[in-house]
């Protein structure tokens, strides 16, 4: 099969949907498929070898912002385009995209999913141009649905299908300014209808967006996001033991962007708090995960907090780390949890600690509480609720045999169910029942 995957860059951060669609790709790849994997916006940063080396970067960030705020640069020579587009630049602008908020982006965001009729016209049409001479794809799938606007052009000049994965829009969406806020789920919502399928990596995501979009039950689909597994080791028995017993040092992990939208500040008030209590002695913290520009004074925030309390020095903050070190830092754990404060859409980086052996505690709200229950990982907590999370992750802590039995067994249903092989393996039949339906 002819596959095209459209994947946004989010420029110097680490992004969960970036892994995901990459591992992917890998995957197909690997399984005999002719994908292209088209990066927009800004280059990928990865943990794992780019998919979409050597494909250039189309609606590059730059020419993306000029397009919307000057009317003559939609007219200026292809060469100065390029120009900006350019590796360089589009990593300058990565670093300075970090710092952008949703809020300040209202107005880019509609002209966006306007698409053929926005003040991004050119690039879409230098998109279209491309793939009409690299690729005849059966399927081109969009990452998410902010990108909608491109879809009704790709697929009249492509003749091709048209999928697209939820992976969290809304909370962006419900991010946006009020006075476009309304107006960018309208235009969502219209452009859904050049879609063929829909797949949404759980069924608490699936059913919000069929209630938001108004979609057909029958356009979405539920598909598992999977993770590979190349490099966990499946620490199990007495390595995990040293670490669980209580005479090893506990570790309680978090792993995603340090920002207030996963719940940082709820995690540290709950270490704080379990510290206090004296229960779990020589209890540790370890951060890891993205931080940008924009996390900087929130992070800055947090150290203050730790500081004031007497337990800076029994955390470790560990920002941007590699593939490698990821896997090492998560069997290193004794517990791991992402208070996430909005509407998860699914939580890859609980698959991922859940394959390292590690069980995990988590809100009692949105995709979690599926995700737990469907792998036995771990515990619930009431949200945004520090005491909550404290009791929660004491419970496991206290009762060393029971964490390593949770998390061995939850990382045997992850390597049986979870894994980027069965989610390809999903995602193809339902691309073939697309491209080639049993009518045929």
């Amino acid at each position: 099969m002819n596959i095209v995957q459209l994947t946004p860059g989010a420029g110097a951060m680490y992004c969960g949907n970036c892994f995901r669609d990459n591992a992917l790709v890998a995957e197909l790849r690997r399984q005999g498929h002719d994908v292209t994997m088209v990066p927009l916006y800004l280059p990928l940063t990865l943990d794992e070898e780019d998919q979409s080396a050597g494909t250039p970067v189309f609606f590059g960030g730059v020419n993306v912002y000029l397009d919307q705020k000057l009317s003559l640069w939609r007219h200026a020579p292809g060469f100065l385009h390029r120009l900006v587009s350019s590796r360089g630049i589009l990593d300058w602008a990565g670093v300075h995209a970090a710092k952008t908020k949703a809020s300040e982006l209202g107005e880019l965001t509609l002209s966006m999913l306007r698409g053929e009729e926005g003040r991004q016209a050119r690039e879409l049409e230098d998109l279209v141009k491309w793939l009409k001479r690299h690729a005849q794809p059966d399927i081109v799938c969009f990452s998410n649905a902010l990108l909608l606007g491109m879809a009704r052009r790709i697929k009249s000049e492509l003749h091709t299908r048209i999928v697209c994965t939820l992976q969290g829009e809304d909370a962006f969406l419900d991010s946006l300014p009020g006075s476009h806020r309304a107006a960018a789920w309208q235009l969502v919502g219209e452009r859904a209808a050049d879609v063929d399928l829909f797949i949404a990596p759980s069924r608490y995501f699936a059913d919000r967006m069929i209630r938001r979009l108004n979609l057909e039950p029958a356009r979405v689909k539920v598909v598992h996001n999977g993770i590979n597994l190349d490099g966990y080791t499946g620490v199990t028995g007495s390595r995990r033991e040293s670490r669980l017993t209580r005479n090893a040092a506990p570790v309680v992990g978090y792993l995603a962007r340090m920002c207030k939208e996963k719940g940082l500040d709820t995690l540290v008030e709950a270490f704080i708090d379990l510290k206090r209590r004296e229960s779990v002695p020589r209890l540790k913290l370890h951060i890891a995960g993205s931080c940008g520009p924009a996390d900087e004074p929130f992070v800055k925030g947090l150290r203050k907090l730790l500081a004031e309390a007497g337990y800076l020095g029994e955390t470790v903050f560990s920002p941007n780390i590699s593939r490698v070190e990821k896997i090492g830092f998560l069997e290193s754990l004794s517990v791991f949890s992402v208070p996430a404060r909005y509407g998860e859409a699914y939580g890859l980086y609980l698959v991922e600690a859940l394959a390292a052996g590690v069980p995990v505690v988590q809100p009692r709200t949105a995709a979690f509480p599926e995700l737990v229950a469907s792998t036995s990982g771990g515990a619930l907590c009431e949200p945004e609720n520090p005491k909550s999370l404290a009791g929660a992750i004491e419970a496991l802590l206290v009762q060393p045999d029971r964490a390593r039995a949770v998390g061995d067994a939850a990382r045997k249903v992850v390597f049986e169910r979870y894994h980027v092989e069965a989610m390809a393996d999903s995602l193809l039949k339902l691309y073939a029942e697309l491209v080639w339906p049993r009518s045929k």
